[in-house]
């Protein structure tokens, strides 16, 4: 079976270390899995540009996640720029929230599996799911996974024999 491929929103970044958080466990575990390579994860400079904007300490300890669990950074790009116009100019995403939408443009245009995310207010929410994947089906990309950690990973406990 091929491993899924991916990419982490900010929020991801940032339930890693809130610990009051519900899915702060399971954000960890995904982490602690894309360094144990049961997934590719992958992340843009447009959540680095965004978790260099948090206060010390913890803007260092974000970062220092994509090193510690090997995530790439995908660079900035046109074709991931064009697609976020295009969320934005569907109403999609709101323009005053336009860098919500290059999360999800990147990992369409990279051809990822998935955007793991808990931003419930314009990127993991009906709405998106449903108009993204009908915009990137238009412009020739497949649909793209949003959810959070607890619906990707495996909470099945090993059967006893």
């Amino acid at each position: 079976m091929r491993k899924l491929r991916l990419y982490l929103e900010t929020t991801m970044f940032n339930y890693y270390f809130d610990t009051e958080r519900d899915g702060h466990a399971d954000t960890v575990k995904m982490f602690e899995a894309i360094g144990a390579g049961e997934y590719d994860g992958y992340t843009s400079e447009y959540v680095a540009f965004e978790l260099r904007n948090a206060p010390e300490p913890k803007r260092s300890e974000m970062l220092e996640l994509i090193e510690k669990y090997n995530v790439v950074v995908f660079e900035p790009d046109e074709e991931t720029n064009r697609l976020a116009d295009l969320y934005v100019h569907e109403r999609i995403i709101p323009a005053k929230y336009r860098f919500d939408s290059t999360h999800i443009a990147c990992a369409s245009v990279k051809g990822l599996d998935g955007v793991l995310s808990f931003n419930f207010q314009h990127i993991n929410k009906l709405k998106t799911k449903e108009m993204t994947a009908l915009v990137n089906l238009r412009e020739g990309y497949k649909s793209i996974i949003i959810c959070t950690p607890m619906e990707v990973l495996d909470h099945e406990e090993p059967e006893s024999d």
